[in-house]
């Protein structure tokens, strides 16, 4: 796969601006994609966090594996960090961030002698479904309560629910491709445009993990033969025929077949396929 330059300069700008808010709330939520927490991080947010309370969220966990996700959470519990399925389109999961916040916001009131709100701030990637999850936290019945002393002007306070606030501000992190693999995996699930891959290599690729991984939903829904011996190429080809994504001359239409598979499995089509795992 191409080298993909996605570290801009910015970045650093973004990175002292979390730096700078950090010190203005009292957790941090991390949102993960669920079908590959590791690629879908920052590798520098641990280091931006540091001892702070953290709170893990795999959004998407609808489109993920469940068992695998299982995994997933209790790698984190191993590490101290409480992580959390959700789907930020329904708010599956959202029970269970609220619970853990209402914790978090008992622990600081015990420890303080006046009432204190908790502070909350949001922390991820592009497209891993931060504004989604905001959206739907806050619904239609948000308030904005007015710039706090501390906050850099343009900075805002907004209700999540009575005794919560969030920082309503960027918290983008671009990941970084020090591993042409990280790239790859973000491809599949659309983590990165279309436009500036090449999307029969990535759904080449994206068919060995199936074989590998997920065989069973890969015969299932493209009703393919001796899966075993073929090769991603030849099972691409068999797609294609099955499809009829042919061009003039009875030549497969490689562009389509890739385009079709990658969709299909970033809406869930394929089946609950998970990327990563915590044993590897």
């Amino acid at each position: 796969m191409e080298h993909i330059n996605w570290y801009p300069g910015h970045m650093k700008k973004t990175k002292e601006m979390i730096q700078e808010n950090l010190k203005l709330v009292h957790v941090v939520i991390e949102l993960l994609d669920a079908r590959l927490p590791l690629s879908s991080k920052n590798p520098v947010i641990d280091e931006i966090i540091r001892d702070k309370k953290r709170i893990v969220l795999l959004n998407k966990s609808d489109l993920a594996d469940s068992k695998v996700t299982k995994q997933w959470v209790e790698y984190y519990s191993k590490r101290g960090i409480k992580a959390i399925p959700v789907n930020a389109i329904n708010g599956e999961g959202f029970n269970d961030l609220f619970k853990e916040l209402e914790l978090e916001n008992k622990i600081i009131n015990e420890k303080s002698a006046r009432k204190r709100q908790l502070r909350v701030m949001i922390v991820g990637i592009p497209n891993v479904g931060k504004s989604s999850l905001i959206n739907k936290i806050l619904g239609k019945k948000s308030t904005k309560t007015g710039n706090k002393p501390g906050v850099t002007r343009g900075k805002q306070w907004v209700n999540m629910r009575e005794g919560i606030q969030l920082l309503d501000t960027p918290g983008i992190l671009w990941p970084k491709f020090e591993d042409l693999e990280v790239g790859l995996k973000l491809a599949y699930v659309g983590s990165i445009k279309d436009e500036v891959i090449n999307l029969e290599e990535v759904a080449l690729k994206f068919l060995e993990l199936m074989k590998a991984n997920y065989k069973q939903e890969l015969v299932e829904r493209y009703k393919l033969d001796d899966v075993e011996t073929k090769t991603s190429l030849e099972m691409m080809e068999d797609i294609s025929k099955s499809r009829g994504f042919l061009l003039s001359g009875n030549r497969y239409d490689y562009a389509r077949a890739a385009r079709t598979i990658l969709d299909e499995y970033r809406n869930g089509i394929i089946g609950k396929i998970s990327i990563e795992r915590p044993t590897e």
